[in-house]
């Protein structure tokens, strides 16, 4: 999985990362940025924390002052993004922008910050030399729908960093352990409608019982990978679970402190009663039962004939009191 950090080891040229209000991903991001191999071009939007990150390879471009109506030298972000893309050395590049959020705001358009976008990852596709497109995003945000889909790009590694409280909670309310303790489909059942709303998430982070922000050096990351890269296209989506530390890098969910507790847990599934069980007289048959049972004649009316030979009927015997007179009782109407 260390794909993570650099996908061209997959041919993989899009990589999204997606935080939440409950839980940032900004430790992921900065650990992709130290990983670049090539030339990386990162445009600061929102973080300031990015703006340290020293590397030789690094091209930063800070863009924190540059807020329409506030500057008075504000410049349209997309002027300097795309001509520091078009004017680019032609080897390996790869585009990170931190955040689209705040790029959605300083444009105000979702349509016109979507068509720029794709205008960035056809321009990466055009290279000549394996590159990629590194995008922040913080959910709630219109724009992950339309980034996710094969629209944009058909492959994709898409990574949610989610608190690691969140497995905590569905172990203890809703008796459901991670993957290989519970089965995939009844986890993924629980967790997916869970995670997507955000609001329960929020409350267990940041209610009147909550554990406050989430962790900054232990969370869960969600990786959601399609197609193989070079506009190849899969027929399913690879969805697995991952643990990571800030300090130990990408982790199995085993591993992490604040998730060892559920490994040590024994969950009881719940059991069907025996509706045969605590009443006065035996409902079970002997095997000798079972044998007499089995050699009673059931009583068919055509017994012995083959099925294709009898034919649908009915038959009915009248009975005393039945009228059969043959005549109409309405051959008086003009109908």
């Amino acid at each position: 999985m260390s794909f993570i950090l650099d996908p061209r080891r997959r041919h993989q040229p899009f990589l999204l990362l997606q935080s939440s209000t409950a839980q940032s991903g900004i430790g992921i991001l900065r650990q992709v940025i130290g990983n670049t191999k090539g030339h990386a071009l990162l445009f600061c939007l929102l973080h300031p924390s990015l703006l340290s990150l020293k590397a030789p390879n690094v091209e930063t471009y800070d863009l924190l002052g540059n807020v329409p109506g506030y500057n008075s030298n504000y410049v349209d972000p997309r002027h300097r993004i795309r001509a520091a893309i078009e004017n680019a050395s032609s080897g390996p590049l790869d585009f990170i922008l931190d955040s689209v959020d705040v790029l959605l705001s300083d444009i105000g358009s979702v349509a016109e910050t979507y068509k720029f976008l794709l205008e960035l990852m056809n321009l990466i596709r055009a290279r000549p030399s394996a590159s990629r497109l590194v995008i922040h995003a913080v959910s709630p945000s219109p724009l992950l729908p339309l980034l996710s889909q094969p629209a944009f790009s058909p492959s994709l590694t898409h990574v949610i960093s989610h608190p690691s409280s969140l497995l905590v909670h569905l172990s203890t309310e809703y008796l459901t352990l991670p993957p290989p303790l519970s089965t995939e489909a009844k986890f993924w059942g629980i967790f997916l409608p869970i995670s997507e709303r955000g609001e329960e998430t929020e409350r267990l982070i940041f209610g009147t019982d909550g554990e406050g922000t989430g962790d900054n050096d232990e969370l869960v990351i969600e990786v959601i990978l399609r197609g193989d890269g070079e506009g190849l296209r899969r027929r399913g989506v690879d969805r697995t679970l991952q643990g990571w530390s800030i300090t130990r890098g990408l982790r199995p969910l085993s591993d992490l402190n604040t998730l060892r507790s559920l490994w040590s847990r024994t969950v009881v599934e719940p059991t069907v009663a025996d509706p045969t069980q605590n009443v006065p007289f035996n409902l079970n048959l002997t095997a000798s039962q079972q044998n007499s049972r089995a050699q009673v004649p059931l009583p068919y009316v055509h017994e012995g004939k083959p099925a294709t030979s009898v034919s649908a009927a009915i038959f009915y015997d009248p009975d005393s009191a039945d009228d059969l007179d043959d005549e109409d009782p309405d051959e008086d109407l003009d109908i």
